[in-house]
């Protein structure tokens, strides 16, 4: 059974809208970030990486990960032309701590690209190239670091979204 998800918005003037979702959370679109308005774009690359994160720190702690540091950096590059789509987004999960695998991290990453992050499905669906990423910091007495990429979805890459 599908999941409907809602939304209202609410035109304020200028480029302002406030928005409701059907879950009851509220926020502002617009052009004035000191204000806290979003803006759509941003908030498509935020979606992204939190999307991701959420299935990597999930998969990972499942696979019993000491993570004691984990944060996700997220650039876009949209296009000058309309529509002013992005047409590459890199991803980067960068994961520290005392029981980290980067294996066990890379799997966790290619598991959210490929099967569970439906923000990167629609995203690859589409004009969006996406670059999944990782840098993995063990510390204490075997420390190490490694980074790499472990994907890249889209653009147009996903029929099994689109069909």
């Amino acid at each position: 059974m599908a999941t409907i998800r809602t939304a209202t918005l609410v035109h304020e003037g200028g480029n302002r809208f406030a928005t409701t979702t059907g879950t009851g959370r509220s926020f502002a679109w617009g052009d004035e970030a000191p204000a806290g308005e979003l803006s759509p774009v941003e908030t498509v690359m935020v979606a992204l990486a939190a999307c991701s994160a959420m299935d990597v720190i999930s998969i990972a702690l499942k696979k019993r990960q000491g993570i004691d540091r984990y944060a996700i950096h997220v650039r876009g590059e949209q296009r000058a032309e309309y529509p002013q789509v992005l047409a590459r987004v890199d991803v980067t999960h960068e994961v520290e701590g005392t029981v980290v695998d980067e294996a066990a991290i890379r799997r966790c990453i290619e598991l959210s690209a490929t099967k569970y992050c439906p923000v990167n499905a629609m995203s690859s669906a589409g004009a969006t190239e996406v670059h999944h990423r990782y840098t993995v910091r063990r510390t204490g007495a075997q420390a190490f670091q490694a980074e790499g990429e472990v994907i890249v979805t889209g653009p147009y890459r996903r029929p099994d979204v689109v069909a």
